[in-house]
């Protein structure tokens, strides 16, 4: 055989198995997950842009979690806040980093999401967590505006006296009708006992004349009188 078919078959070989190791160390570098809900991917990223994942850095109290540490080897998210949705979230590890969209390949679109974790390293071993993140958008809720019903005390009933003005009086004229308030009429005035009739005394009419008995009364007493002291000139004499 001669020396350049020679040569030219010793490259030929050592290309060929150039290329075999070149895929042998290609598919060692390689990311890989146990995880069918994550997508690995070799590299690093701290941001929603390197990651290649639609939304905005969440905060840290956007998501209820657990674990996610540097010493721990799994994440679990168990809530979101008000208002926040997630499009993605990313769990650093080892060579590269695995991204996790909810509602796709198996994951559930919303939480809780157990177990998230970072591709294999090159041992094939499961590394602790570097770091992770989420992105999404985050909106804030509207209240609905609170009626001001203005609060109106309740009327109190008026008391009112009633009316003592005498209602008035109608009378029907010739020409119309006129009206005149009511007439008030009082008692007569008491005449005080005196002098009626002649009687000359203090004391009230009875009806007839009684003068006549002071007449008698005097005569009685001046006869009482008299008799009196013819007693007593009788009864000297015959002492």
């Amino acid at each position: 055989m001669p020396i350049s078919t020679r040569l030219r078959a010793g490259f030929t070989v050592a290309a060929v198995a150039g290329l075999a190791l070149l895929g042998t160390a290609t598919s060692a570098l390689a990311c890989t997950t146990d995880d069918g809900r994550a997508k690995p991917v070799e590299g690093n990223a701290t941001t929603c842009a390197q990651a290649k994942v639609p939304g905005d850095l969440l905060g840290a109290g956007d998501l209820t979690v657990t674990g996610g540490t540097q010493k721990d080897k799994y994440l679990n998210v168990t809530a979101v806040g008000e208002g926040v949705t997630v499009t993605a979230i990313v769990v650093k590890g080892g060579p590269g980093f695995n991204v996790y969209v909810p509602g796709e390949r198996g994951m559930s679109a919303t939480p809780p999401w157990e177990k998230l974790r970072s591709p294999y390293n090159r041992g094939d071993q499961l590394p602790t967590i570097s770091h992770w993140f989420a992105c999404g958008t985050k909106t804030t809720p509207t209240k609905p505006p609170v009626s001001e019903t203005p609060t109106t005390a309740p009327s109190q009933p008026t008391s009112e006296a009633p009316s003592t003005t005498p209602a008035p009086t109608t009378s029907s004229v010739p020409g119309g009708v006129t009206s005149a308030p009511a007439t008030t009429t009082s008692a007569p005035a008491v005449v005080p006992a005196g002098n009626q009739n002649g009687t000359g005394g203090g004391l009230a009419n009875t009806g007839f004349d009684n003068a006549w008995l002071f007449w008698v009364a005097g005569v009685l007493i001046v006869g009482g009188g008299a008799l009196l002291v013819l007693l007593k000139v009788r009864r000297r004499g015959t002492n």
